[in-house]
């Protein structure tokens, strides 16, 4: 995933700005990401990933986490979304 690549598609957040809120914020948690243009608080798909790059920036002092392809990510992202409304019973609606 390139910096300029949607991290968050719900609110369209890419990595780029993820990655410069965790170097000016320096967050203490990554829950606090969602304070980036409300990263992490649509359908819950990217929150992993926020997490990864949180965890990455904290631990290493690195913002280079190991994030898929964007076109890997949307269609995982579908899947989650199409398994999510099955398990809500939505699915015959």
């Amino acid at each position: 995933m390139e910096l300029d690549d949607e991290l968050c598609l719900c609110f369209h957040v890419t990595k780029r700005k993820v990655v410069n809120f965790l170097r000016v914020n320096r967050p203490r948690r990554a829950a606090q990401l969602s304070e980036c243009f409300g990263a992490g608080t649509g359908c819950g798909w990217c929150r992993p990933f926020l997490e990864r790059l949180f965890e990455s920036a904290s631990t290493r002092g690195d913002l280079e986490a190991e994030l898929p392809a964007p076109s890997e990510y949307s269609q995982q992202r579908a899947a989650y979304l199409a398994a999510r409304k099955t398990s809500r019973g939505e699915g015959d609606r």
